[in-house]
């Protein structure tokens, strides 16, 4: 099985990427605290099943470059337009994108509609219902988005005890040994110089320039129109699935639906072959919604 582990010069920035397989292209776009270590286990089943499986790190992450600007949504989903281009394909038969990954592909899909043909988005409530739902319950768990947003504060209490913060998310895994296993590589990547500020900068952007966006969109009553996949698992912070579902049909034509059993908020990890069966489903249903 073809297995690679390079960079591209992609929309003025290198891009660190892993690739494993041959077929239709599958792009997997990590979160926050991680990069594309974080689909270890999923690359190699979803390559198994006939897919080119490429797994970047974003724009600030991992490997890849962290320049001071460019994490609007926009921006990081044209590096990945550009990275599709790059790799000799014309079009992603899926666009799988977790936590701020999938904040990107809800941005790819909009602006880039010819370029993808299933979205699928895990755990994932759109920016714009963040904002608009806040209650005390929310704010409970997008704490940290208020934290993160905050000038210069974060940096200086999550640069000195960065271990205990990061574990402090794995904590609230359910299924936590494979979130564990990884932790020294996600610690030693958000070390790197400018990793953190990186990091920050992409949630600094969510109710600034990436709203802007995302409100000019809803007022134009543009959709993503392409099938959407919406998975998140049954012990997380979304797991109510009629939510979830009303959600999802403001912002996409067809909507498919889904919960993962025994897991929380890193399904990759959690339960990647519970994730990797529900992918290939999805595509081979041709987006069918249900």
């Amino acid at each position: 099985m073809r297995q690679l582990d390079q960079c591209a010069e992609v929309n003025g920035i290198r891009l660190r990427y892993r690739l494993m397989g041959d077929g239709p292209l599958a792009i997997l776009m990590h979160g926050f605290p991680q990069h594309s270590y974080c689909f270890r286990y999923v690359q190699p089943l979803l390559a198994a099943q006939g897919y080119t499986v490429v797994a970047p790190d974003m724009r600030g992450y991992g490997l890849s470059d962290k320049p001071l600007e460019g994490y609007d949504k926009r921006t990081m989903a044209a590096d990945i337009r550009a990275l599709i281009e790059h790799l000799g394909f014309e079009q992603a038969t899926l666009i799988a994108g977790h936590d701020r990954g999938a904040r990107v592909a809800h941005r790819f899909g909009l602006d880039h509609p010819d370029a993808v043909k299933h979205l699928a988005m895990l755990d994932l409530i759109p920016s714009r219902e963040v904002k608009v739902s806040f209650n005390f319950d929310v704010a409970k768990r997008y704490w940290h988005w208020f934290f993160h947003m905050n000038a210069d504060l974060p940096e200086i209490f999550i640069s000195s005890n960065l271990r205990p913060y990061i574990q402090m998310f794995f904590d609230n895994a359910y299924v936590r040994e494979r979130c564990y296993e990884a932790l020294d590589e996600y610690v030693e990547s958000l070390e790197r110089p400018g990793a953190l500020r990186a990091a920050l900068a992409d949630y600094r952007q969510t109710f600034t320039t990436d709203l802007e966006q995302d409100n000019v969109d809803a007022e134009q009553g543009k959709k993503l129109e392409m099938p959407v996949l919406v998975l998140w698992g049954d012990k997380g912070l979304n797991a109510d699935a009629q939510k979830m579902s009303d959600l999802w049909h403001r912002y996409a034509v067809n909507v498919r639906t889904g919960s993962v059993p025994d897991c929380g908020y890193y399904m990759a990890e959690e339960q990647p072959e519970a994730l990797v069966e529900h992918l290939v489903a999805f595509v081979a249903a041709g987006g069918t919604e249900a």
